[in-house]
C-alpha cells in the first residue's frame, strides 16, 4: 500500500524535479546520465522561467549530498550546474546563478581538498561567461577572502598543498575576471579586496624567486611550467595589472610596498626588482610615471630606515626607469630629480653624524659603508632618469642639480665647527657625481644652451677650490659636455702622438652659436685651466682630464683666434713652470711641461702648418734625448721617472715663442696676437672660491692704505681768481664745447667704422677697469679699524704704517666747523 502511494505521489511531483532527479544514477561511479541530462537542458531552454527552480533544487540536493558524505553526486551535481550555465543565456541566468554561486560557496568552505578544487574549477568557468544582463546585488566579497586564503594554504602534503594554491590563485583570477570590467559590481580595485588579492600573489611568486620575469608579454610556457604556482601567480599579476586604469594604478601598487615592507624583502633587492619588472612591463606605458611617483614617496616615507632598505628601493626606481619608455617620469620631472637629490643629502648626514633618530626604534647606528652603497646607488639612479630625458628637460635637470650644490663663499657666516664644512664638502662632492651622471652622454648642437652663464660661472668657481676631488669632477663635467662627437675615449691618456690620423677623430666645422659662446666665455675657461695647473695638489687624472678639454675644445669650438689663443695658453703654461717664484713641486713642474709638449704636438697637427709641426717635433726629439722627463712618456706613469730637482731647461728643449710667432704669421694668423703672452685676469671667483691667507690680506691692505695715507697728500696750492682768469674762463668755454663736439663726432665715427672686435676690446677694457676701482673699493671697505698701537708687521715681511686714531687726523678746512 506504502508503495503505491508513493508511486502515485511521485507522479504528482513537478517536471523539473523529476528531471534532476533522473540525472544522478544509482552507482555514482556510473557518472552523469546524459541523456536525461540532455531531457533538463532542453527544458530549461524551453521553459527559462524554470530554471531558479532547477537551480534551487539542485542547491538542496548538493547540499544534502555533501552532508551525507555523497561526493560522488555532488560531482554529478556540479557537472550539471556547469552544462546549464554553459547552455542558458537569458534574462532568468542572474536567479539561477545566485544558486550556482550558494553550492560553490558551499562546496569551498569544506575542509575537504577535493571540494575546493571542485568548487574553484566551477568558479572559473563561471568566471569565463560573458551574462547578457547585468547584476545588481551580486557580491564576491567572499570569494576574494576565501581564494585569497587557499593562496596561502599550509597543507601537510606538498602535493595538495600545491593544488590548493593553484586552485586559489585561478579563483582569484576568475574574480577579477569577472568584476574588473563590470561598472555594477563591487569595485574591486577597492583598497579591502586589493590588500588580499596582490600578498596572496606575492606570496606565491616569491615561492619561484628562481625564475627571472619574462619579457613584456608573457611567453609560452611548456605544460610543466604552467603546473608551477609561480608561473601561475605571474600570468594572473599580469593580467590584473594590464587590466588597471590611471586611477586604479595606486591601489595595486601600495599592497606591493606594503608586503615588501612587512617581510623585509627590500635588503634582498632581487625579487623587488622582479615584482616592479612585471609592474612596469604589465601597466600600460602612459601610466608608468605614477609607479615611480609611488616609489619615490615611500622612499620618503622611508628616509629614517636602514641604508640597505632605501638603497633597495632605489635599486628599483633604477630598473624601473630603465624600462620606462622616454618622457615616461611624467609631468613633475623636478620633483623627481628633488627627492633623489633630498636622500642623498639626508645619506650624506647620517654618514657623518654616525646616527639619525627614528620615531619608533630611538636613536640608531649606522654603518658608513652602506650610506656609501645608498650614495652611490642614488647617483646611478639619477643619471638613468636623465638618460630617459629629452635635450631641453636634461638641461633643466642640470640646471636644477647646480642650484642645489652649495656654493663656496655664498656663506655670510662661517660653519661653528669643522661639521658643517665637511658636510658641505660631502654634498658637493655627491651632487657634482650626479651632475656628471646626468650629463654623460649629454649632446647639443648649441654650447649656449648647454653651458649657459647660469650654469657655468657656479661650475667654474668649484675648479678653483683646494679640494682636487672636486676640481677633477669638475673637469669630467666640462669634457663630457664639450664632446659631441666621441672624442674622448681617444684622449684617454697624454702622450705625444706622432700622427694624429690614426686616432680618426671626428670633426665639423664651428657654428656660429659655438663662436659666439668662445667669445663670450673662451677667457673664462682658459683661465681656469691655467689656474688649475697651477695647484699643488693636481696629479695625473687632473692633468689627462686638462689635456682632454684642451684637445676637445681644439676640436669642437675653434677658430682662428681660438687656435691662435689656445697656443699661447699652452706656452704660458712652459712659462708657469720656468717660473722661479712659483712653488711648484718638481713632479707638477714636469706634468706641466709634459702637458704643454703633448698639447702643442696635437694642435700643430690640426692647424697643419709644417713649419709649426717641425719646430714643435725638433723641440720633442730634443727632449726625449736630452730631458725625458718633461714628457708625458716619462711623468704621467705609475711610477714618474722625475728628477729630485729640476735645473733650468735649456733653450732649445723649450718651444720658442718667438720662432711659433714667425711660423704661424706667415700661415695668416694673428701675429700681434701671437706676441701678446697670456696672463689670466683674477676676477672675484677667486674671492669666493678661495679664501686669501691673513698674510696676502693685510699686505694689500697695507698697499692700499700707505697709496691713499692722508699723510702722503700733497695739497694743491690754492689758485688765485682774478679779472683775467674769469675772462680766459669765459674764452675757453666756447673752445671745450667744440672739443667737445670734434670727440663726440669721432666717438660715433669709430663705431659706426670700427671693427667689431677693436669695439669689443675697447669695450671690455673699460669694464675691467672699473671691475679692478670696484675691487680696490670693496678691499678697502674690509680693512681692519684703525688702532692705536704701534705699527705691524704684515704678510712677506713689509711693515705696516702706525694707523692714526682719528682725533689726531688732518682734515680740510671746509669739512671742519
Amino acid at each position: 500500500m506504502y508503495g503505491v502511494c508513493g508511486c502515485c505521489c511521485g507522479a504528482f511531483r513537478p517536471r523539473y524535479k523529476r528531471l534532476v532527479d533522473n540525472i544522478f544514477p544509482e552507482d555514482p561511479e556510473d557518472g552523469l546520465v546524459k541523456a536525461n541530462m540532455e531531457k533538463l537542458t532542453f527544458y530549461a531552454l524551453s521553459a527559462p522561467e524554470k530554471l531558479d527552480r532547477i537551480g534551487a533544487y539542485l542547491s538542496e540536493r548538493l547540499s544534502r549530498d555533501v552532508a551525507r558524505h555523497r561526493y560522488g553526486y555532488v560531482c554529478i551535481a556540479m557537472e550539471a550546474l556547469d552544462q546549464l550555465l554553459m547552455a542558458c543565456h537569458c534574462q532568468s541566468i542572474n536567479l539561477f546563478v545566485e544558486s550556482f554561486l550558494k553550492m560553490v560557496r558551499k562546496l569551498l568552505e569544506s575542509d575537504k581538498p577535493n571540494l575546493q578544487i571542485l568548487g574553484t574549477n566551477s568558479f572559473v568557468k563561471f568566471a569565463n561567461i560573458e551574462e547578457d544582463t547585468p547584476s545588481y546585488h551580486r557580491s564576491y566579497d567572499f570569494f576574494v577572502s576565501r581564494f585569497s586564503e587557499m593562496c596561502h594554504s599550509s597543507f601537510e602534503d606538498p602535493d595538495v598543498r600545491t593544488k590548493i594554491r593553484m586552485a586559489g590563485i585561478k579563483g582569484l583570477q576568475g574574480v577579477v575576471r569577472k568584476t574588473v570590467n563590470d561598472e555594477l559590481q563591487a569595485n574591486i580595485w577597492d583598497p579591502q579586496h586589493m590588500d588580499k588579492i596582490v600578498p596572496s600573489l606575492l606570496f606565491n611568486l616569491q615561492s619561484g624567486e628562481g625564475t627571472e620575469s619574462r619579457s613584456p608579454s608573457p611567453l609560452q610556457a611548456s605544460e610543466k611550467e604552467k603546473e608551477s604556482p609561480a608561473e601561475l601567480t605571474e600570468r594572473c599579476f599580469r593580467e590584473l595589472l594590464g587590466r588597471a586604469a590611471y586611477g586604479n594604478i595606486k591601489n595595486a601598487v601600495t599592497p606591493v610596498l606594503m608586503h615588501l615592507d612587512n617581510h623585509c624583502l627590500w635588503e634582498g633587492k632581487s625579487f623587488a626588482v622582479r615584482c616592479f619588472k612585471i609592474i612596469m612591463y604589465s601597466i600600460q606605458s602612459q601610466h608608468s610615471h605614477l609607479v615611480i611617483q609611488q616609489l619615490l614617496g615611500h622612499l620618503d616615507a622611508n628616509s629614517k630606515t636602514s641604508a640597505t632598505v632605501r638603497a633597495g628601493i632605489v635599486e628599483v626606481l633604477l630598473e624601473a626607469a630603465a624600462i620606462a619608455a622616454s618622457g615616461s617620469v611624467g609631468p613633475t620631472v623636478l620633483e623627481v630629480f628633488n627627492t633623489l637629490l633630498r636622500q642623498l643629502k639626508l645619506s650624506v648626514d647620517y654618514a657623518l653624524t654616525g646616527s639619525y633618530d627614528c620615531t619608533t626604534m630611538g636613536t640608531r647606528t649606522i654603518k658608513e659603508h652602506e650610506e656609501r652603497q645608498l650614495q652611490e646607488a642614488v647617483i646611478k639612479t639619477i643619471g638613468s632618469f636623465a638618460n630617459t630625458l629629452p635635450t631641453y628637460q636634461r638641461s633643466e635637470v642640470m640646471l636644477f642639480i647646480m642650484g642645489k650644490i652649495p656654493i663656496p663663499g655664498m656663506h655670510l657666516m662661517p660653519p661653528p665647527s669643522g661639521s658643517g664644512s665637511e658636510t658641505d664638502r660631502m654634498i658637493q662632492v655627491m651632487l657634482l657625481k650626479s651632475l656628471r651622471q646626468v650629463t654623460s652622454g649629454f649632446q647639443s648642437t648649441n654650447m649656449l644652451t648647454a653651458l649657459p652663464s647660469s650654469f657655468l660661472d657656479p661650475l667654474l668657481s668649484f675648479a678653483l677650490l683646494e679640494d682636487a676631488h672636486i676640481r677633477l669632477l669638475v673637469l669630467e663635467i666640462l669634457v663630457s659636455l664639450i664632446d659631441r662627437h666621441d672624442n674622448l675615449p681617444k684622449f684617454s691618456t697624454i702622450s705625444i702622438i706622432p700622427d694624429i690620423s690614426v686616432l680618426k677623430l671626428k670633426m665639423e666645422k664651428c657654428s656660429r652659436q659655438d663662436n659666439l659662446f668662445m667669445k663670450k666665455h673662451a677667457q673664462q675657461l682658459y683661465r681656469h685651466i691655467y689656474l688649475s695647473c697651477k695647484e699643488q695638489s693636481s696629479v695625473q687624472p687632473h692633468f689627462e682630464m686638462l689635456y682632454s678639454l684642451l684637445a676637445l675644445i681644439s676640436m669642437e669650438l675653434a677658430n682662428e683666434e681660438v687656435v691662435v689663443d689656445l697656443i699661447r695658453l699652452a706656452l704660458a703654461l712652459q712659462d708657469l713652470a720656468l717660473a722661479s717664484e712659483e712653488t711648484l713641486r718638481v713632479y707638477n713642474r714636469c706634468a706641466v711641461h709634459a702637458l704643454s709638449a703633448a698639447y702643442l704636438n696635437l694642435i700643430c697637427q690640426l692647424t697643419t702648418v709644417p713649419t709649426f709641426c717641425q719646430h714643435v717635433h725638433e723641440v720633442i726629439e730634443m727632449r726625449q734625448k736630452k730631458s725625458p722627463f718633461l714628457l708625458p712618456e716619462d711623468v704621467f706613469i705609475e711610477n714618474p721617472k722625475i728628477p729630485e730637482i729640476l735645473e733650468k731647461p735649456e733653450a732649445e728643449i723649450l718651444f720658442q715663442q718667438a720662432k711659433i710667432t714667425e711660423v704661424l704669421g706667415g700661415s695668416g694668423y694673428n701675429t700681434e696676437r701671437l706676441t701678446t703672452p697670456y696672463i689670466p685676469q683674477f676676477t672675484d671667483e677667486d674671492r669666493l672660491s678661495k679664501r686669501k691667507s691673513v698674510g696676502e690680506t693685510i699686505s694689500l691692505q697695507v698697499e692700499v692704505e700707505s697709496r691713499n695715507s692722508p699723510e702722503k697728500e700733497e695739497r694743491t696750492p690754492a689758485e688765485e681768481i682774478t679779472f683775467e682768469a674769469l675772462k680766459n674762463a669765459i674764452v675757453d668755454s666756447v673752445g671745450m664745447e667744440e672739443q667737445e663736439r670734434e670727440r663726440r663726432r669721432q666717438v660715433v665715427e669709430k663705431f659706426q667704422k670700427a671693427p667689431f672686435e677693436e669695439i669689443a676690446a675697447h669695450c671690455g677694457a673699460r669694464a675691467t677697469m672699473l671691475q679692478s676701482k670696484l675691487s680696490q673699493i670693496f678691499e678697502i671697505t674690509i680693512r681692519p679699524p684703525p688702532s692705536p698701537s704701534g705699527t705691524i708687521t704684515a704678510g712677506y715681511g713689509q711693515t705696516q704704517s702706525r694707523s692714526v686714531p682719528v682725533y689726531e687726523m688732518k682734515f680740510p678746512d671746509l669739512c671742519v666747523y
